[in-house]
């Protein structure tokens, strides 16, 4: 049995009632969040140009697009959507398969929901079978994607998709596979938007499932893909990761229904790249525990494996001095820069004219780094951050996971409390706390009707 088929014989067969309950609650945690994610986008330039094509290209008013009273497609609805909830990276991370899941899982999972008149619980079974199809597939070729300039949600991405989205539409398990097939005969998504800090990762989550919704209704229509899209002589894995480890991709097939990828997901407590994100929490005790300040930086080395360093590192003279405030988000010397200089790092830390602060910048240039190939990037996201200081002594600081993964997962509060600062930006607290008590009775909700309603602002903005 092919790999795709065998994805599709767990989707088809998936249901609540065989989920354990934390896993199902940690879903609604996951919708909670990357609907906060999508809402705190609405306003954003990039989120404005994505919602207003959607409008556009309009087709049966199906699907809510959030922060809009505006109805499209499904598929439209998806790609505004997916763009608005990955494109602040607020959003959950898998480390190891370095892919972003409710993204794509949720939004496709309420767009196709809506369309499809589906209960809050089908809702949940949809996503939650996104996420685990999505992870599995990142999760087979470990740091190969990037490795080759590919950003893993865009080549993983679209069978998430087509997981949610084909639940829900209850495609048969060979009209899964036909839609696998077709979804990843799709993939793309180069990484050079790192050169200049343009749009493209914003839209790879919309993109896909876009994909993934269109492939649906090609494979319900009857139309095949490729059986062995995956592990193919032409497939996925030898076009965009070089091939794979058929024996690593046998084993996280055999775990399907058994383990949950869901429960190893990251939620980021700051809206930048996943990988800096346990150096920033370093910098932060460094300067709350021991009271450094700004000023009395003199330089700063951190540790990296030689994986993330296209990304975050290099070329350093652009890390030192992002040209805006999306590219500060992949400078980890931006990042540590603003964490000693103003303690945090929320949205209002990433606009063009925040990252243009003379003495953030001025940390930010006395970042380096060195290789530790002791560090086993992608499976593990480590922070180790050293400080000199102008007094001569120096302090180190170091942490073996990001904080929101399941070793230090964040608490249900803090979730909402995310939540209710991104929802803010777009609707009153109000619809907030509607929006909570919708997501939290999800699995008794005869319809989406009640969520929706809460997440449509009285005027578009």
């Amino acid at each position: 049995m092919t790999a795709a088929r065998r994805l599709a014989r767990f989707v088809a067969a998936l249901t609540l009632d065989t989920i354990p309950e934390p896993v199902v609650g940690r879903a609604a945690l996951l919708a909670l969040d990357t609907l906060g994610n999508g809402l705190a986008a609405a306003g954003e330039d990039f989120g404005r140009a994505a919602l207003d094509v959607a409008e556009g290209l309009g087709g049966a008013p199906e699907s809510a697009l959030l922060g809009r009273r505006a109805r499209v497609a499904a598929a439209n609805a998806v790609l505004a959507n997916a763009t608005l909830a990955h494109g602040l990276d607020f959003d959950d991370t898998r480390e190891d398969a370095i892919v972003h899941t409710g993204c794509v899982a949720v939004t496709t999972a309420l767009a196709a929901g809506e369309a499809a008149g589906a209960s809050g619980r089908a809702m949940l079974e949809a996503l939650i079978a996104g996420v685990e199809v999505m992870c599995r597939v990142g999760l087979a070729v470990p740091g190969a994607l990037h490795a080759r300039h590919f950003h893993p949600t865009a080549i993983a991405g679209g069978f998430g998709a087509v997981a949610a989205a084909g639940k829900l539409s209850r495609l048969t398990e060979a009209q899964l596979a036909h839609a696998f097939g077709l979804v990843g005969s799709q993939a793309a998504g180069i990484i050079e938007y790192l050169a200049d800090g343009s749009w493209p990762k914003r839209l790879h989550p919309g993109w896909v499932s876009h994909a993934g919704v269109v492939a649906t209704v090609l494979a319900r229509g009857g139309f095949t893909g490729p059986a062995t899209v995956l592990e193919g002589e032409h497939g996925l894995y030898a076009a965009f990761a070089g091939g794979h480890d058929a024996r690593r991709l046998e084993a996280l097939l055999d775990t399907l229904g058994q383990t949950w990828e869901l429960e190893a997901l990251t939620l980021k407590p700051y809206p930048c790249g996943s990988i800096a994100q346990p150096y920033m929490d370093c910098a932060a005790r460094l300067r709350e525990r021991d009271g450094i300040k700004a000023d009395a930086v003199t330089a700063i080395r951190c540790r990296t494996s030689a994986g993330p360093v296209p990304r975050l590192w290099e070329p350093l003279a652009a890390k030192h001095a992002p040209p805006n405030g999306y590219a500060a988000k992949f400078s980890l010397p931006y990042l540590l820069g603003t964490i000693f200089v103003r303690g945090r790092a929320g949205l209002a830390e990433f606009t063009d004219a925040a990252v243009r602060d003379a003495e953030v910048l001025r940390v930010a240039s006395r970042v380096t780094y060195e290789i530790d190939p002791t560090i086993d990037y992608p499976r593990q996201f480590v922070g180790d951050v050293e400080v000199t200081l102008a007094d001569g002594r120096r302090l180190r600081e170091r942490q073996d996971r990001p904080r929101g993964g399941p070793d230090a997962p964040l608490t249900r509060a803090e979730i909402e409390t995310k939540f209710r600062g991104n929802a803010a930006l777009v609707l009153p607290s109000a619809r907030a706390d509607a929006i909570i008590r919708a997501v939290s009775g999800l699995a008794a909700a005869p319809s989406l009707k009640d969520l929706v309603a809460a997440l449509t602002p009285e005027n578009n903005r």
